[in-house]
């Protein structure tokens, strides 16, 4: 068996939001009392440092008594109601939202002064969607195709997206919209971010040359997720690891060229990590498929 080649994807891992926003978490390690409301990336590796420099996990719906210490609000954002509950003159608040994520607060209020029914194309529940829509309790989140048939018949439409969601699926969701609400004007402001469109795009371009693509992300990272599915989607194999150790020798038998790629909230540490791992496993195969040939001409 020939040895297998790894190719990392052109853009991958950490993008500019995550990584000041851990930068930023990281300069208070000296300090006391920390909390991060809510999970500052969907990591593990992230989170058990965190938890190692004693940075607390709290939860933005639910404001702590004591109204000292420091809270960082996690590049996913906040909505103005939950930033206001948090204030207080003798609290820290460090706000790591990332730009691209206040340019979706913007582009939705925007919308909304103009006189527009306001629609998000995202994941419900998820804490950038829950901080863009916050303020906004008439806003209809469009999740699956079916949630379309929640936006009204009338009237003008504003649409919007959460900043990780596939360009592909967010510009069929909107011709969808467009289609059914043919009656109303529909006006759509692209919000999906520049990592997360070349991210989307290298993995693709991975997949035309590789048998097998290896996502490096937490398992409850939404745009980890998303690389996984855009795989898939292309009818090509797809793994997700966390960590070096999450990667099985059987997954590689037979596999000539390897993809590795990662979502935004992945170390780069990480990634390097896994690709190495690649390697050593690809000699662990071709050591043993020398031996099983050794076997075979003693035999003969």
């Amino acid at each position: 068996m020939s040895r297998v080649n790894v190719h990392l994807a052109s853009h991958y891992g950490m993008c500019f939001g995550v990584r000041d926003a851990l930068a930023a978490t990281r300069s208070t390690y000296d300090e006391n009392d920390v909390t991060v409301l809510g999970q500052l990336v969907h990591n593990p590796v992230v989170s058990q440092e965190l938890t190692e420099n004693g940075v607390k996990e709290g939860n933005l719906n639910n404001p702590i008594t004591d109204n000292e210490g420091t809270v960082i609000i996690t590049a996913h954002g906040a909505s103005e109601s939950d930033r206001s509950r948090w204030a207080s003159p003798h609290r820290k608040v460090v706000d790591t939202t990332c730009p691209l994520v206040h340019k979706v607060h913007e582009s939705l209020a925007s919308l909304i002064d103009s006189g527009f029914f306001p629609v998000v194309i995202g994941k419900k529940g998820h804490a950038e969607v829950n901080g863009i829509i916050g303020d906004f309790p008439q806003v209809i989140v469009i999740e699956r195709e079916e949630d379309i048939f929640d936006v009204p018949y009338e009237g003008k439409i504003g649409i919007v997206s959460q900043t990780t969601q596939p360009t592909d699926r967010v510009n069929e969701f909107v011709e969808r919209i467009r289609s059914l609400r043919n009656n109303s004007e529909v006006r759509f402001i692209d919000t999906v971010c520049s990592p997360t469109k070349n991210r989307q795009k290298a993995v693709k371009d991975l997949c035309q040359v590789c048998d097998l693509i290896v996502v490096v992300g937490g398992s409850n990272s939404n745009n980890t997720s998303q690389l996984v599915s855009t795989v898939e989607g292309l009818g090509s194999r797809a793994v997700q690891v966390e960590r070096p150790e999450d990667l099985i020798l059987d997954w590689f038998i037979g596999v000539k060229d390897v993809g590795v790629t990662a979502g935004t909230s992945t170390l780069n540490e990480t990634v390097i990590s896994v690709s190495e791992r690649i390697k050593a496993i690809s000699e662990e195969l071709a050591v043993k498929d020398r031996g099983y040939l050794g076997k075979e001409r003693i035999l003969c």
